[in-house]
């Protein structure tokens, strides 16, 4: 009979992992994370404990190991298969072992086995991993530390095993996660740090000099696993070029890797302001949206907080309302299958606008699974639309099984179009939405806690409508007997303010104070401009390996990818030089595998092992009505048994998120027998910004009618009466309008920013008379003192 005392899951199997320890270091924009897993066997017999997670998608593992008593066992880095085989010699012969391996489907999901944990012992594992942090629209740096683990759809007969991608996922809701959570960061820069923000309860910032440069911050007690820890770290004087030198390993071999010098170069290119200010007038804008199941959650697991769906929608409005007349746009969304609005791309009218908007407001989260695949072949099956450049936008939850095919598919077709990912609420695969960005050449964005969709996504959008940056290439100059071998792919797009890496392997000797130069050159406009930096070869201190291990894990994702294209093909040995470089560098890969065997002497450990799957917090649970449950459906959706079947028939019941449970109308059949239905709960009274906004015209004025006045808070007769003799009437509105999201929502411009530069072209194209004599009377009427230029007219 199994003892459940202490950890125990679900199901009322104990568990024996107890705590888990993070220190995050944050030196200027790299983190180097530490993770201590604390297990312990309160059971009468040997366990294995499996423990599947996630980690970010880019992070470069780079350290694992076991301290059982006073027995510290490191792990090797080994070709995945060798690894496996001597984890299961070593459990077979008794003693102890542990396997840590990534994913073969999606490189931010691992799998921790901790083999032959005899009865009352302990065991704490350490998880080293380094990564970049990514640069925020608004100058922020953000390090997330993946808490939620949503289970990861498996398209049918994409060769995956189900779960997070060959590896069987077990998760629980938050509230049931049974180890505890703590967290402590350690952040210093060259510059002042302004604050550090987060969705969870964080301690007070303590700042450790006088300067402000360095700063210690930490977890408040009792994290609840309902979100990822996610920090946004501010520096003032934000982000400057720079380019760290780091020296090869003395141990490593002259030439290789490891053994030379490796150069960090980091890149903020600057653009002008005339062109900055410019916004195109064309485009293709696809837009594809998910509407699986799990869409349907709050975005931040609160129950006042709306849906990730509902925010999408309202999302679409704002991007309909701000595209230019004159370009092109379609909208697709998907789920187990795909639809589109338009069968192709239309023009961008008031008529297609209104159309499409009708569809949006109908679209729930009911189309099942998460396969995103097949709408991305279609959509890069249409022929691309002469000098209309095609601009995808994705919105997922990202919880796919074949990230690396998508990403694959992606970069084919990188040299039309370019791709802008949005990752929404906790849990969404970070390798997916930065592998969409980076592969499409477009910047990927994340919504989680009480962030708000629309100024993320708006700010992809301003991104989107700059002009395209191309010719893009780097040329270096350097001592002589200093040559350079770039280890990172080709940077495929520039934005202003965004920070582009790019690491480079140094080989042979340089004098003393010599310096390199690295140029970047680009046409922006038309216009041929470049970004010089100048650094110093001499190398950093106290860097470690750090800079190594990240441009080991760049050339490695990028061996991987161009492996995968290739498969099937003569490659040149793509594998081998992954698995080599991997072995080399200490950084963890799809081919290779961490393993540590406990050789001590000691006895072997006697027994059949009892295997216990460590849960992991998820977020989403879908609630649907399973009344008149029919069990020719049942059967058909593998549902389940009977006794839960009469518990499930009661009414509107929780059930699990997992793709064949989540939602009733996976692969269109309905569990109460009829057509497919979607339940969509009771909305909140919209927002008055939105409600506004979707008055406006495609052309971008506002006409003059009972809505308009609504939205504004006053009656037909007071505007009316307030209007100038000789104003037209969609001018006067259009005044109001402008007048209206000036003075009272302020606060979001970059929601609204754009929509208004287009109603503000249109005022000036109708060569209006007496504009200045309809804004006084425009802030007479609302309360307001707003100058015709504050206006943009």
């Amino acid at each position: 009979m199994v003892n459940c005392c202490g950890l125990i899951t679900a199901n009322k199997d104990p568990v024996p992992l107890k705590s888990i320890e993070v220190e995050l270091e944050v030196r200027d924009h790299v983190a180097t994370v530490v993770s201590t897993l604390n297990y312990e066997n309160k059971e009468d017999k040997p366990l294995e404990a499996v423990f599947v997670f996630p980690l970010p998608g880019d992070a470069a593992v780079c350290h694992f190991s076991a301290q059982i008593g006073q027995t510290q066992i490191v792990a090797e880095v080994k070709e995945k298969q060798k690894a496996r085989e001597e984890y299961d010699d070593a459990l077979s012969s008794g003693q102890q072992a542990f396997l840590l391996e990534e994913s073969e489907q999606s490189p931010d999901i691992f799998s921790l086995s901790v083999g032959s944990l005899p009865p009352g012992e302990s065991a704490s594992i350490r998880l080293d991993y380094v990564t970049e942090l990514a640069v925020q629209a608004d100058d922020g740096l953000r390090f997330c530390l993946p808490a939620v683990l949503n289970p990861r759809y498996q398209p049918l007969g994409s060769g995956g095993s189900g779960g997070s991608g060959g590896v069987q996922v077990t998760s629980v809701p938050a509230s049931l996660v049974p180890y505890s959570l703590s967290f402590s960061a350690r952040v210093s820069s060259p510059r002042p740090i302004s604050k550090v923000e987060s969705s969870c309860s964080l301690d007070s910032l303590q700042y450790l000099n006088s300067d402000q440069t360095q700063a210690t911050i930490k977890l408040a007690a009792g994290h609840k696993f309902d979100r990822d820890v996610e920090l946004l770290i501010y520096y003032k004087d934000a982000h400057q070029p720079t380019a760290v030198v780091e020296a090869g390993q003395a141990s490593a071999e002259p030439g290789s890797l490891m053994g030379d010098p490796v150069v960090m170069v980091s890149l903020y290119p600057e653009f002008p302001q005339s062109v900055m200010s410019s916004v195109a007038s064309c485009g293709e804008f696809v837009f594809l949206l998910d509407r699986s199941g799990s869409m349907g959650c709050s975005i931040n697991n609160s129950k006042q907080q709306e849906t990730r769906i509902s925010s999408a929608r309202d999302t679409l409005l704002l991007l309909l309302k701000s595209l230019p007349m004159g370009c092109y746009f379609n909208i697709y969304s998907f789920g187990s299958s795909y639809e589109h609005i338009f069968p192709k791309s239309v023009e961008y009218s008031q008529q297609t606008m209104e159309e499409a908007l009708k569809k949006v407001g109908e679209m729930g989260a009911n189309l099942g699974g998460t396969e995103i695949l097949s709408p991305l072949q279609h959509i890069y099956s249409q022929s691309c639309i002469p000098s209309q450049p095609r601009q995808l936008f994705v919105f997922t939850d990202g919880e796919v099984g074949n990230t690396k095919q998508v990403l694959d598919l992606v970069k084919k077709n990188s040299g039309s179009h370019r791709c802008f990912s949005f990752g929404i609420g906790e849990g969404s695969s970070s390798a997916l939405i930065n592998g969409l960005a980076k592969e499409g050449g477009g910047h990927a964005q994340f919504i989680t806690g009480t962030d708000r969709m629309q100024p993320k996504v708006m700010q992809s959008l301003r991104f989107a409508l700059q002009p395209a940056v191309v010719d893009i290439s780097v040329t270096w100059d350097l001592p002589k007997g200093v040559s350079v071998t770039v280890l990172s792919p080709p940077i495929t797009a520039l934005f202003q303010g965004q920070r582009s890496l790019i690491y480079a392997q140094l080989t042979g000797q340089s004098p003393k104070a010599a310096e390199g130069c690295v140029t970047v050159k680009y046409s922006l406009a038309g216009h041929p401009s470049q970004n010089q930096l100048r650094f110093s070869l001499k190398p950093a201190e106290d860097t470690g390996s750090t800079v190594h291990r990240l441009g080991a894990r760049t050339l490695i994702r990028s061996l991987e990818m161009e492996e995968r294209e290739r498969r099937g093909q003569p490659d040149g040995g793509l594998k081998e030089k992954v698995v080599q470089l991997s072995v080399q560098s200490g950084v963890s890969s799809s081919f290779t595998a961490f393993i540590a065997v406990n050789k001590a002497d000691g006895e072997a450990i006697q027994g059949p092992l009892v295997r216990r799957n460590i849960p992991i917090s998820r977020m989403c649970i879908v609630k649907v009505n399973l009344c008149s449950f029919s069990t020719q459906n049942a059967m058909a959706c593998g549902a389940p048994s009977e006794r839960r079947k009469k518990k499930l028939c009661a009414g509107p019941v929780m059930m699990s998120d997992e793709p064949e449970m989540a939602f009733g109308v996976l692969r269109g059949l309905d569990l109460c027998g009829g057509a497919p239905t979607t339940v969509i709960p009771k909305q909140p009274p919209r927002d008055p910004l939105l409600q506004l906004v979707s008055l406006q015209q495609a052309s971008g004025c506002w006409l003059l009618d009972p809505a308009l006045s609504a939205a504004l808070g006053k009656t037909s007769e007071e505007v009316d009466k307030s209007k100038p003799a000789p104003v037209n009437s969609d001018v006067w509105a259009t005044v109001l309008a402008l007048i209206w999201l000036h003075g009272f929502k302020k606060d979001a411009k970059e929601e609204w920013e754009l929509l208004a530069m287009k109603a503000a072209s249109w005022l000036r194209s109708q060569n209006a008379p007496c504009l200045t004599e309809c804004v006084e009377a425009g802030n007479a009427l609302l309360g307001c003192s707003m100058q015709k230029d504050v206006l943009g007219l």
